[in-house]
């Protein structure tokens, strides 16, 4: 294993501190965690499911995966096998475990995007592997590659890539043996721009050999508290990676299966939760307009990539002394030192307080 970099969270604390000792409190934009409720059919099912005394499936419950498989095919345009769905314990779990789980050697380049969510870094670090950052495929020259991530939308622009971008990471991949791995998990949050799957048929033909793709419930339907998440694609990868996880005990509890084929049969909590994110976002967003800072991609998502042309910890400390924390651009890569991610994840009352601390 590769040495770990420092939790990149705790350098931010003497600025939740600064922005804590605002007379009318802090309003943490910084990680992007839900504050609203747990939709009701969800802890019925979790409460139902509570007498749950035997040992759950490491393959998940017959029901969960088609539920999985039913939210993909209707909300998405994705058809899968429930056969090739996969619960997980959040998708951060898998994001890190990945490649060690996919046998990648040590050495190996893992790549991922040149801004992109520390937990791609930290899972080759585990699996020995050498994390490469890149936004251009063709810069890793002839050598062979064994996992490439992207994610779209974006942790932290919100950048969306288009389906002809994503066909071309497809063949690309192919045609060198190399398997591609899909953050989806803000899938359903597009708003000036509808992200598309990397299995959706416009993408890859039809086929899902060498792909995966990664969804998760936390910010559609509030339960990042469940670690509710699954992976499917490839139907022989997906096999592997059950075997795996049943030797290593990687198993989703009973009750929160339960919950989770909940949340995903129904559609009408998660549309009201995106409409309370789209709320914030559009008060939010003309404020920082307004108050010097440039928006960038930010096209989907639940974040806000904002510069004013300082330094990035320069902003974490300006707006701290506003009482408003957010998440400095160095986090998720060197190029952005300039920026800042600002979360929409907050309630309408602190998303309101930090609007009106920038007028």
């Amino acid at each position: 294993m590769n040495a770990l970099p420092d939790f990149p969270w705790d350098r931010l604390a003497p600025y939740k501190k600064q922005a804590a000792a605002h007379p009318d409190g802090i309003a943490d934009l910084s990680v992007g965690t839900p504050v609203d409720p747990v939709p009701e059919v969800v802890r019925q099912a979790l409460a139902g499911a509570s007498d749950s005394p035997g040992y759950p499936l490491t393959h998940g419950t017959p029901r969960l995966r088609a539920a999985a498989a039913g939210w993909l095919r209707r909300q998405h345009e994705v058809v899968v096998d429930p056969a090739d769905v996969l619960p997980t314990m959040g998708s951060k779990e898998l994001v890190a475990w990945l490649p060690t789980l996919l046998g990648v050697r040590p050495g190996a380049r893992v790549v991922f995007p040149e801004l992109a969510y520390p937990t791609y870094d930290v899972g080759a670090r585990l699996a020995g592997a050498v994390p490469y950052a890149t936004d251009g495929l063709l810069s890793i020259g002839p050598e062979r590659v064994p996992l490439v991530w992207v994610n779209s939308p974006s942790n932290p622009t919100g950048k969306v890539l288009p389906a002809e971008h994503l066909r071309k990471v497809v063949s690309w991949a192919r045609e060198r043996g190399a398997l591609i791995a899909s953050d989806e998990c803000y899938i359903g949050l597009g708003w000036e721009e509808q992200p598309i799957s990397i299995l959706h048929p416009d993408v890859c033909g039809g086929s899902h050999e060498g792909l995966l793709a990664v969804h998760s419930l936390s910010k559609r339907s509030n339960l990042a508290g469940y670690r509710a998440a699954f992976v499917t694609g490839d139907s022989t990868i997906v096999k592997r990676l059950l075997e795996v996880r049943k030797h290593a005990g990687m198993i989703m509890p009973a009750p929160v299966q339960a919950a989770m084929a909940a949340a995903l049969d129904d559609d009408a909590h998660a549309e009201e939760q995106r409409e309370r994110y789209a709320g914030r976002r559009a008060i939010l967003r003309p404020a920082l307009e307004a108050a010097g800072w440039r928006i960038e991609h930010s096209t989907a998502g639940l974040y806000l990539w904002a510069s004013n042309g300082d330094g990035c910890w320069d902003q974490v400390r300006d707006l701290a002394a506003k009482g408003i924390l957010v998440a400095p651009g160095e986090f998720y890569g060197s190029a952005g030192a300039r920026h800042v991610r600002i979360a929409v994840t907050a309630s309408d009352e602190r998303i309101s307080a930090a609007v009106s601390r920038l007028q």
